[in-house]
């Protein structure tokens, strides 16, 4: 085996220039897979944490998934039936007995429970007039179920308790009104109704559609201002284990009807832009590694075109088949090897500098800095992928190289 491994190093060493090219090859294609891994996943991972924590993990809402069927279709069920010109029922909007249901869903282990009105809000400051989706809540619930209250950095969230309608304000939204704590802007709604409200808080989420649209009042003021009297239209829910968020959600939509969506569904368009993220990530990398391995095989076939006599002695000497082939197989794992641990450093390196990279960025989110993941699988995954491709492009010349034929060789020599 060692005489195996010297006749693949003296190959190498003697091909300064295309070995060294072959090994940066992988160095790069296993750098830029650590560094993009952790700068998808980072990003990814921060955007998941963020839903999770200001949003409700599960939300009912007051809407039915597929409308009633009309009583002509009940009657006729399969019947050739067309109803034209049906004229919706004016009805009262919001979830019927919703504390009462509330209550039920509450005491299933591990669920907390926020009933919540929801509705859209213009709010006036001098000139200014901007709309909101204000959220009407019960305080000590609202902390259970969302991070308002952490994520507040001005006034506190029981504060709406004290206060005489008073408001808490996205900062976004807060900056386009021009207000600060203790102003006092005027809110109206579609239903006609204007009050005056004090701001008692400010929070920054981070999420820059809430830190501009949202704001929260206690839940009695904002059926004041909606006209709408003890109705609720949404149920948050916030669960101990969130991979349960999902099959709770169908549970719910099932026995009650009302439209229930888990936080997966809710943001489903941005977490499947992620699954073709990924996808252009393992192509992009997969790529790089492919020509990488190219190389390798280039290399190999140029040193067996090059050593035919030399192979040819050694078949003569007694080397078998086997043993040729595992020379220049060998030289395919010694450049993969010491590729991917070059590739190793290259991908900590661009992981660090990435890290220290400072920039202010408003999208969905707000973001100061790379969000970066940091695993030992990346690293794991970037050599399973790099190892095999060195392997598998230096044993295609190498069984070329084994079925050398010594005499045909040394009577062509001759």
């Amino acid at each position: 085996m060692r005489l195996t491994l010297d006749i693949a190093l003296t190959h190498l060493l003697h091909r300064k220039r295309q070995s060294v090219v072959s090994v940066l090859g992988i160095s790069m294609g296993v750098g830029f897979f650590i560094a993009m891994a952790a700068l998808m996943q980072g990003f990814q991972r921060y955007f998941v944490d963020k839903t999770i924590d200001v949003s409700p993990h599960v939300i009912m809402k007051d809407e039915f998934r597929v409308p009633p069927r009309q009583p002509v279709e009940l009657v006729y069920p399969g019947g050739a039936v067309r109803l034209l010109n049906v004229q919706p029922i004016e009805e009262r909007r919001g979830i019927k007995n919703a504390m009462a249901l509330a209550e039920a869903i509450a005491a299933r282990p591990g669920v907390a429970v926020a009933p919540t009105l929801v509705g859209q809000v213009f709010l006036r400051f001098g000139s200014k007039d901007v709309s909101t989706t204000l959220y009407g809540i019960d305080p000590h619930r609202e902390r259970r179920v969302t991070q308002i209250e952490r994520d507040l950095i001005r006034g506190r969230l029981d504060s709406l308790l004290t206060t005489a309608n008073g408001i808490i304000l996205g900062e976004g939204l807060a900056a386009k009104l021009g207000v600060g704590q203790g102003d006092t802007v005027s809110a109206t709604s579609s239903a006609g109704v204007v009050l005056k409200m004090k701001v008692a808080g400010i929070f920054r989420s981070g999420i820059t559609t809430k830190d501009n649209f949202e704001s929260f009042t206690l839940l009695k003021k904002a059926q004041v201002l909606h006209d709408r009297p003890n109705v609720v239209n949404e149920i948050r829910l916030r669960l101990a284990d969130i991979n349960q968020a999902a099959p709770l959600a169908i549970a719910l939509e099932a026995r009650y009807r009302y439209r229930s969506e888990s936080w997966e569904e809710t943001n489903k368009n941005i977490l499947g832009i992620f699954v073709i993220q990924n996808g252009i990530m393992y192509s992009t990398v997969s790529a790089i590694l492919i020509v990488a391995a190219f190389g390798i095989f280039n290399i190999i076939t140029t040193v067996i075109h090059e050593k035919e006599r030399d192979i040819a002695i050694l078949k003569s000497m007694g080397f078998g088949e086997g043993a040729i082939r595992n020379v220049f197989v060998l030289e395919g794992v010694v450049v993969g090897i010491v590729g991917t641990l070059i590739g190793w450093l290259l991908g900590f390196g661009l992981t660090e500098l990435l890290g220290a990279i400072r920039f202010h960025v408003e999208g969905f989110v707000t973001m100061e800095r790379f969000a970066l993941h940091y695993t030992f699988t990346h690293y794991l995954l970037a050599g399973t992928f790099a190892l095999p491709s060195a392997v598998f492009a230096a044993w295609l010349p190498a069984r070329k190289a084994a079925a050398v034929n010594p005499v045909d060789i040394i009577r062509g020599a001759a």
